[in-house]
């Protein structure tokens, strides 16, 4: 164990470094910790000193990113989804997310007449792919929100009578408790946006298999495609549309993960090489981040907690919702309308 002398002394060699610089690239920047001279220090620290066990440490959340809103209807919240990007605060009031200021500074700058969002430039805050995007086969209980079991596809784990019990997970397709749309895949994606705070994140929630296969595709392209500098990477969240015969034809919304406007992947490496370097430089230990988030994760056996898993439920998990835009017809100068807004916004596939 680290003796609590250490750990003061630590915290007192660290108050005479000076505070986190920024540093700017292409319009991109890096949070600065200076921990390389007590490397040894620190990782004694992280593995001896002991959190809240079954408390999951998750990355600091300011606001959230959807693509849809709850509405009003006939007396019931119900899910609408939307043909942009709306970024919001953690607080509603009787209209529903309070929109974060960072929302109308992107909207201003959005190339289309009508100031649709549908590009947010980001930032990863881990070089791993699986810290920055969560995702598993989940179960809620429709009253409570709690989470009732989780899954990859090969194993999970449940809530049983003498605790949490570990299964075979069939996937939902598959899984006697999965009928009727109850489980469903359920991903987070964590996201920096801005260097005020280089730790805290947006984080886009999503039960979307386009969105959520997307998004794991290209951040284990680019992390390997850029030798393991996700997070020096300047990127963007991109809304693109698509049509399928489930949807009637008419288009679905979901989110891909690609380099920013006027960037092309050899730039981009070439900066993200550049940004690291310099940041090693300044003592930033980007391997003791992700280790930290690592363990974070782990502290509990489930990620989601009662109270967001309410959220969760009334947002993606709302079966009249689904049953009344099934039996929608296709408004096709909503279609047009959609159509004309993407033209410019919505990129070719690198």
């Amino acid at each position: 164990m680290v003796d609590k002398t250490d750990i003061t002394d630590i915290h007192n060699s660290l108050s005479n470094y000076p505070d986190p610089i920024p540093q700017t690239s292409m319009g991109f920047f890096m949070p600065k910790i200076y921990l390389s001279k007590f490397k040894r220090h620190f990782n004694i620290y992280i593995e001896d000193i002991t959190m809240i066990k079954g408390l999951a440490i998750t990355p600091p959340v300011l606001g959230r990113i959807s693509i849809g809103k709850i509405v009003e209807k006939n007396g019931k919240r119900l899910p609408e989804k939307d043909d942009q990007f709306t970024i919001t605060s953690q607080i509603q009031n009787k209209d529903g997310w309070v929109k974060h200021p960072l929302d109308e500074q992107l909207r201003a700058k959005a190339p289309n007449q009508n100031q649709k969002l549908r590009s947010i430039p980001v930032r990863m805050i881990f070089n791993d792919p699986e810290l920055n995007l969560r995702a598993e086969y989940s179960l809620f209980d429709r009253q409570t929100g709690r989470l009732i079991c989780s899954g990859n596809g090969e194993t999970c784990q449940r809530l049983g009578q003498n605790g949490i019990e570990q299964h075979p997970c069939p996937s939902p397709d598959l899984c006697p408790l999965a009928q009727g749309g109850l489980c469903k895949p359920y991903g987070r994606l964590y996201v920096n946006l801005d260097e005020s705070d280089e730790f805290g994140t947006f984080i886009f929630r999503t039960t979307g298999f386009n969105s959520i296969r997307t998004l794991a595709a290209r951040l284990r392209y680019y992390h390997a495609a850029s030798g393991d500098l996700l997070s020096c990477l300047p990127l963007q969240l991109t809304l693109r549309g698509k049509s399928t015969t489930q949807s009637y034809r008419t288009p679905i919304y979901y989110v891909d993960l690609t380099l920013r406007d006027g960037v092309n992947l050899s730039e981009a490496i070439t900066s993200a090489k550049q940004i690291d370097e310099q940041s090693k430089a300044a003592g930033f230990y980007q391997e003791a981040l992700d280790h930290v988030a690592r363990q974070g994760y782990g502290n509990a056996s489930f990620e989601v907690g009662g109270e967001e898993g309410l959220d969760i439920v009334e947002e993606f998990y709302n079966d009249e919702s689904k049953a009344e835009q099934s039996q929608q017809n296709p408004d096709l100068t909503h279609v047009q309308d959609i159509q004309k807004g993407l033209q410019q916004s919505v990129q070719a596939l690198n």
